[in-house]
């Protein structure tokens, strides 16, 4: 399992940089080593908050980053590139960010529709060619492109949106990352906090938080909704002494030994928590029961607004 460093410093909640770092230093000493940042997160600020954490203690991580999509600094999004140009100047300004020699896992973040596949993964393959990149991945991406990208060069990770309430990537997606002998990283694993049962109210969600205005399953009649399918999620977890969060991930590890869930969170507590997903044991009966509790396409609400939801699958 990895850690998702996302929320750290945007979009859910108020960022505390101090708590943050020490919830990335507690995640190696247990044994998580694989960090997932973007260059977008803050926007920016998340890559020098995970550059300073990992400052002395470099060779225990594998570090995964982000490029594609583009950021002002003001935080407004300018769109996708994924022209050869920008590649090289987003490579070398994350790891100016970060203040490492080399990144272990970049990906494009959004696939660029004016940008041909095998141009940005050729521009992506000179970057491993000269020791600023180790291995290559992409993010959200359709089949073919993936196997086209994957004809240009190896492709060693596909993250994309994986968990009980979004499963889209069993239309095919995971059928041909698994025949080319791709890695799947699943974000979002908790639905973006709501598998963990700890939302019942808008209000809830707290000061800083734009899961609401972001994610229509977070709004009006759709967040009701989904509340009451996690209360069967509940029901389920309580009778193993565990959390939904936690059954949620347990679900998800049982999926493929190939799916590595990177779960986002800022606090020690909740990254204890995440962990101990890893060693639970789910019969076939209870995952029988799960899928006839949260059944796919039961969410209310897309994943995304229409809008986002262009930039995904291509």
């Amino acid at each position: 399992m990895g850690l998702g460093c996302m929320g750290m410093s945007e979009f859910y909640g108020t960022p505390d940089e101090g708590e943050s770092i020490a919830t990335i230093h507690h995640a190696l000493d247990l044994g998580v080593n694989f960090i997932d940042t973007a260059d977008i997160y803050g926007p920016f600020a998340n890559e020098k908050l995970v550059g300073k954490a990992i400052k002395d203690r470099r060779e225990e991580v594998v570090l995964a980053t982000k490029f594609g999509n583009v950021r002002d600094a003001d935080g407004n999004f300018l769109g996708v590139d994924g022209s050869p140009e920008y590649v090289r100047k987003a490579c070398d300004a994350s790891l100016s960010r970060l203040g490492v020699d080399h990144i272990d896992l970049y990906y494009q973040h959004r696939v660029d529709p004016d940008t041909p596949i095998e141009e940005t993964v050729g521009a992506m393959k000179e970057l491993v060619e000269v020791g600023k990149v180790r291995y290559l991945g992409l993010s959200e991406a359709g089949a073919e492109t993936i196997r086209k990208a994957h004809a240009t060069h190896p492709i060693s990770a596909l993250q994309s949106e994986y968990s009980l309430f979004t499963r889209d990537v069993e239309d095919g997606i995971l059928l041909a990352v698994r025949e080319l002998g791709i890695g799947f990283v699943a974000y979002s694993p908790l639905g973006r906090g709501f598998l963990t049962g700890a939302y019942k109210n808008i209000s809830d969600l707290g000061e800083g938080d734009t899961r609401e205005a972001r994610f229509p399953r977070f709004q009006s009649e759709n967040f009701e909704k989904n509340v009451a399918l996690v209360e069967r999620v509940r029901e389920i977890a309580a009778e193993k002494s565990i959390t939904p969060g936690q059954l949620a991930l347990a679900w998800l590890l049982h999926r493929g030994g190939d799916i590595v869930p990177i779960p986002g969170t800022k606090r020690r507590k909740y990254l204890e928590e995440n962990i101990g997903a890893a060693d639970i044991e789910l019969t076939g009966d209870e995952l029988r029961r799960i899928e006839e509790a949260l059944p796919r396409g039961s969410a209310s609400g897309g994943r995304y607004t229409e809008q986002m939801m262009k930039a995904v699958g291509r």
